[in-house]
C-alpha cells in the first residue's frame, strides 16, 4: 500500500510540475521530479537500483545542462566560426562532450535521476545571443562563452568533488575535471590569439 501511495504522490507531483501554469525549464523540471523521487525513497517507498541523494542528482542534472549546452552550441561553431582554432576547439566540444553527456546518462539511469531533455533557459539565452553574432564577432563570442561556461564547470565539479557520496559519481568527477580544466586552458588561450 506505502509502495502505491508513493507512486500516486509521485505521479501527481510530476503531473502538476507539468501542466503548472509557471513555465519552468527542463533543468528545473528535472531537479523537482528528482527531489519528488528521493523524498519517496527515503521515506522507504522506493525501489530505486542505486539509492541516491538530492547532491548528487542535482550535480547530474547540471553537468548534463552544461554537457548539451557545449554540445549544441560546438555544433553552431562548428559551422558559423571563421578561425580554424575556433573550429578545432568546437570539434574537441562535440567529441569530449557529446562523450561525458553518454557517461552522465548512464550514471543517470543507473540511479534513477531524472535528466532534462533540453538546455536550461540561461543556456538558451547564451545560445541565441550567439548565433546573432558572424564572422570574426561570432568566434570571439564563442571562445568568451566557452571560457565562462568552462569556468562554471571547474567550479561544480570542485564543489561536488567534496559534496557527493557516491562512489561511480565523484570517480566521474574526478576523470572529468582534468580534462575541463584542459579545455579552459585552450578556451583562453584561443580567446586570447582572437583579440
Amino acid at each position: 500500500m506505502k509502495k502505491v501511495t508513493a507512486a500516486v504522490v509521485v505521479a501527481a507531483t510530476i503531473l502538476w510540475a507539468c501542466n503548472s501554469t509557471e513555465t519552468k525549464d527542463s533543468v528545473e523540471t528535472a531537479d523537482s521530479t528528482n527531489k519528488a523521487n528521493i523524498d519517496s525513497a527515503n521515506a522507504g517507498k522506493s525501489n530505486q537500483t542505486i539509492t541516491t541523494d538530492a547532491e548528487t542528482s542535482s550535480f547530474l542534472v547540471h553537468v548534463a545542462d552544461a554537457g548539451m549546452a557545449e554540445v549544441q552550441m560546438g555544433k553552431d561553431a562548428q559551422s558559423k566560426a571563421v578561425n580554424a582554432r575556433v573550429k578545432g576547439f568546437a570539434d574537441m566540444m562535440v567529441r569530449d562532450h557529446s562523450a561525458g553527456n553518454d557517461q552522465v546518462k548512464s550514471l543517470a539511469s543507473q540511479r534513477n535521476v531524472v535528466l532534462p531533455d533540453s538546455v536550461s533557459e540561461d543556456h538558451m539565452k547564451m545560445m541565441k545571443d550567439l548565433q546573432k553574432k558572424t564572422g570574426k564577432d561570432f568566434d570571439k563570442a564563442y571562445m568568451d562563452d566557452m571560457v565562462k561556461g568552462h569556468e562554471k564547470v571547474v567550479d561544480m565539479l570542485e564543489k561536488s568533488s567534496n559534496k557527493v557520496n557516491d562512489t561511480e559519481v565523484k570517480t566521474f568527477i574526478n576523470n572529468t575535471l582534468p580534462k575541463i580544466k584542459e579545455h579552459l586552458d585552450s578556451a583562453k588561450a584561443i580567446r586570447k590569439s582572437l583579440k
